[in-house]
């Protein structure tokens, strides 16, 4: 046990999905597990493990942020000895040619975070997802006919902020759009020797200002969740 998981070591399964939103990650449970316990909900941080498709996975929510994604992913690669982490989330988009609901496959995480470099001195802004990971994941959502883009992402550590930062993003750094928690799992993932990998579904545009509600984040986005399970068998 950690301060923050209350589980076995034995009750997390290797292959994790990690969505932000506990009620996601209970979401996916109940729609998509078999034979699935509760393993943890110590602060209300859900975890989840049962069988999908008589593969053993483990649903694990991360909260929100780069600080929160960082206990938790850093908790299961070192002491539960989780292999593989795919997080499952939304974000608002930065590219005119992305609508509500649309797939992106994370291929690296941008960001002017410190998180990479108080955790271990690292310098870097820009971190990639595993490669072989995402390749996995092109090749599922390919054989399921899944419409997807694929790139960069911006992960933020301030959700308001004074100006906008879109438009630089974009053209300055070629990120689709922007999230608050890949950098930090990615980074991990390469200090610890892990896989990691992230799938992103639209949820608002800073072009066309269109978003969508809570209710349909936590219960809508349903491709993403069946292209990373479908990618763990």
């Amino acid at each position: 046990m950690t301060p923050h998981i209350e589980a076995e070591k034995a009750m997390i399964a290797p292959n994790v999905i990690m969505p932000g939103d506990p009620l996601r990650a209970k979401f996916i449970a109940e729609h998509y597990l078999k034979d699935y316990q509760l393993v943890n909900d110590v602060r209300g941080m859900y975890a989840y493990t049962g069988y999908y498709k008589d593969k053993r996975v483990t649903v694990m929510a991360s909260g929100m942020g780069m600080p929160s994604m960082g206990i938790y992913s850093y908790e299961l690669f070192h002491f539960y000895g989780v292999e593989t982490i795919i997080r499952v989330g939304s974000c608002g988009a930065y590219a005119p040619d992305l609508h509500l609901y649309d797939l992106i496959l994370v291929e690296e995480a941008y960001s002017t975070s410190s998180f990479a470099k108080v955790q271990n001195g690292s310098t870097d802004t820009i971190i990639p997802a595993s490669l072989e990971l995402t390749a996995s994941l092109a090749a599922t959502a390919n054989s399921l006919n899944m419409s997807y883009h694929q790139g960069r992402i911006y992960s933020s550590d301030v959700f308001y902020t004074k100006d906008s930062v879109y438009e630089t993003m974009y053209q300055n750094y070629q990120c689709l759009g922007v999230e608050m928690e890949s950098f930090a799992l990615f980074h991990n993932a390469r200090v610890l020797g892990k896989k990691a990998a992230c799938v992103l579904t639209v949820s608002d545009s800073f072009i066309t200002r269109e978003e969508t509600t809570s209710d349909e984040r936590e219960t809508a986005f349903t491709d993403m969740i069946e292209l990373v399970l479908e990618t763990f068998v």
